[in-house]
């Protein structure tokens, strides 16, 4: 599983997300940006980013490194702001940590950029069913004159349908990606072989190394289902995906 370090000081909230991501400082001395358990929607969306953020690195894309990041009570004690307090005390337990890149840009689109990168970052979020990459919230970082991906939690939708039981893959396998309002959309035309690409690398093997990198303690949110079972779920629906091309838009088909 990712590696897991414990969060010795919270340092400040990051409000451009509307979740209230946090910066923190490590035991390992990193500093890292903290999604918590306790914001938004919860464990699903730490899932998705560690899924999605591995898949990209897969392809090839830089993505920053994830930990997994061990909050503990005493930390909210000294939190003056009590809403920040309050999602820390909430989320108390094991949290997501993303490597924080000092002095990274955010992407505007007027940097040149590498048509390959692009449409492998294009066909990621198509084959994971990201729709949070447009020009209002891009999220993509420029840093040391390279494309970050990063954020990608409202990836792999499927699993916020499962309350009671697990979801049946096939209609997931099929169902159609909008790429107009990517924020990448202009790399189109290199989707073809951005496909090819990923098709080479990824495989039912590769996601379950990928799945297997997710933390028991963030896949028991389905009632009476072992751990174990929601990772071969996961498996199941990436590789149902990656059957099919029917998801796949514009000249990539």
């Amino acid at each position: 599983m990712i590696p897991r370090v414990g969060v010795t000081r919270y340092v400040t909230p990051l409000r451009e997300g509307g979740s209230l991501p946090g910066l923190v400082e490590a035991a390992d001395l990193g500093v890292y940006v903290c999604k918590f358990r306790g914001a938004g929607q919860g464990v699903r969306v730490l899932v998705a980013e560690v899924l999605a953020g591995e898949l990209a690195r897969r392809l090839g894309l830089r993505t920053p490194r994830l930990v997994a990041l061990e909050l503990g009570p005493e930390i909210a004690r000294y939190e003056a702001d009590e809403e920040v307090q309050d999602l820390l005390v909430a989320s108390v337990g094991l949290n997501l940590g993303v490597d924080f890149l000092p002095g990274a840009f955010g992407f505007d689109g007027e940097q040149a950029t590498d048509p390959e990168v692009a449409a492998r970052i294009l066909w990621l979020d198509a084959f994971t069913a990201n729709v949070d990459r447009s020009w209002r919230n891009p999220n993509l970082l420029l840093w040391h004159g390279d494309v970050w991906a990063i954020d990608h939690g409202a990836s792999l939708y499927f699993h916020h349908a499962w309350g009671t039981r697990v979801t049946d893959p096939a209609r997931f396998a099929d169902q159609p990606w909008d790429v107009t309002d990517h924020v990448l959309e202009s790399a189109l035309p290199g989707l073809a072989l951005a496909d090819a690409h990923a098709r080479g690398v990824l495989s039912r093997e590769v996601f379950a190394e990928v799945v297997a990198l997710v933390p028991d303690e963030w896949l028991g949110f389905v009632p009476e289902t072992r751990p174990e079972t929601l990772r071969a779920a996961y498996v199941d629906f990436l590789d149902a995906r990656l059957g099919s091309r029917a998801w796949l838009p514009g000249e990539g088909r």
